[in-house]
């Protein structure tokens, strides 16, 4: 079964046409970089605004996306409200992405503390919310990664296989 990826972009900039979006470019060359197989991108970029995130989001999932990404609107600024539409779509949260995602940041800058990015499940879906910059999408989503293919097969979405030379994923041994 073939991958298929949601990324979502949250820029009013971007969206508007007043700069091309790096992240979302980033996240999905990336991917390309680390996973072996086809894979099908979903990609959008779109105002921060709550109600269009969450609706974005519920449409992703429904168009049956293994894991979607957001960039964006993760920090402290009012109109950063991806955190709160990706916990109002999801019905679990998995604190220790974001938890780890901070942690490792705050190698890189001292603002990490900022950051409120997390993920959850919404049916099939695994959601993950990234920053907005470019430069912090790798810093990021290198250390969570490693878990991310075994979480689609614990909530039955795509099976994801990585080029092991690139990043090294985790599976439990099969008794």
């Amino acid at each position: 079964m073939m991958a298929k990826i949601g990324v979502l972009t949250l820029s009013d900039r971007a969206s508007a046409g007043v700069y091309a979006d790096e992240s979302g470019v980033a996240i999905q060359n990336l991917l390309k970089e680390w996973i072996v197989g086809d894979l099908e991108f979903i990609y959008k970029v779109i105002p921060d605004e709550y109600e269009l995130i969450k609706s974005s989001l519920i449409e992703l999932c429904s168009q049956g996306c293994d894991i979607v990404f957001t960039t964006g609107g993760t920090g402290p600024a009012p109109r950063d409200v991806t955190p709160e539409a990706t916990k109002a779509v999801c019905d679990k949260i998995l604190p220790g992405f974001g938890e780890l995602m901070r942690s490792v940041s705050l190698k890189y800058v001292p603002t990490a503390i900022l950051s409120r990015q997390i993920a959850g499940i919404k049916d099939k879906t695994l959601i993950v919310n990234l920053p907005g910059q470019p430069k912090a999408i790798r810093e990021c989503l290198e250390p969570v990664f490693p878990a991310i293919p075994y979480c689609l097969d614990l909530i039955g979405a795509a099976y994801i296989e990585c080029d092991e030379s690139k990043i090294k994923v985790f599976r439990p041994k099969k008794r």
